[in-house]
C-alpha cells in the first residue's frame, strides 16, 4: 500500500509580506488561490497554486524568529521548482534584480540547476526537466 499521494502543499513564514506576495506572484507568476487576514493572530495567510497543483503557503506573524539556514542547519534544505527552460528562467529572474548562483549539472541524472533566494534568504532551486 502506498501511504502518501503526493506533496499537497509547502507551508513557509516570511518576515515581509508585502514583500513575499509580490515574489511569489509577481516574479516566480505563482497564482493566488485565497487571502486571509487571521486577526486572532495578527497573521496573513496566502495560498498559492503551482503550476503543477501542489500549493504553497505563506504566512506572516509579528517578529517570527530567524531560522538559521548556513552553515546548513538541520531541517528544510531548500525548496526545489521544476522548469522547462533553465537559461529563461534565470534571465527573468536576473531581470528582476534576484542574482542566481552559477548553473551546475546533477552528476547523477545530468540535469542542469541553480539556487536562488527569496526575499527572507530561503534557498530555492530551478531544476531543469526539459
Amino acid at each position: 500500500m502506498k501511504l502518501l499521494a503526493g506533496i499537497h502543499h509547502v507551508a513557509l513564514i516570511v518576515s515581509d509580506y508585502p514583500r513575499a506576495k509580490d515574489f511569489y506572484t509577481r516574479i516566480l507568476g505563482l497564482e493566488v488561490l485565497a487571502e486571509n487576514f487571521r486577526a486572532q493572530r495578527q497573521s496573513w495567510k496566502l495560498d498559492l497554486c503551482l503550476p503543477d497543483g501542489g500549493q504553497l503557503e505563506l504566512f506572516s506573524f509579528p517578529d517570527p524568529p530567524p531560522r538559521p539556514s548556513r552553515p546548513e542547519a538541520r531541517g528544510l534544505r531548500h525548496l526545489a521548482f521544476r522548469v522547462a527552460a533553465l537559461d529563461a528562467a534565470i534571465a527573468h529572474l536576473q531581470a528582476e534584480g534576484v542574482a542566481c548562483e552559477p548553473v551546475r549539472v546533477d552528476e547523477h541524472t545530468g540535469r542542469r540547476f541553480t539556487f536562488f533566494a527569496d526575499p527572507d534568504g530561503l534557498p530555492l532551486e530551478l531544476y531543469e526537466t526539459g
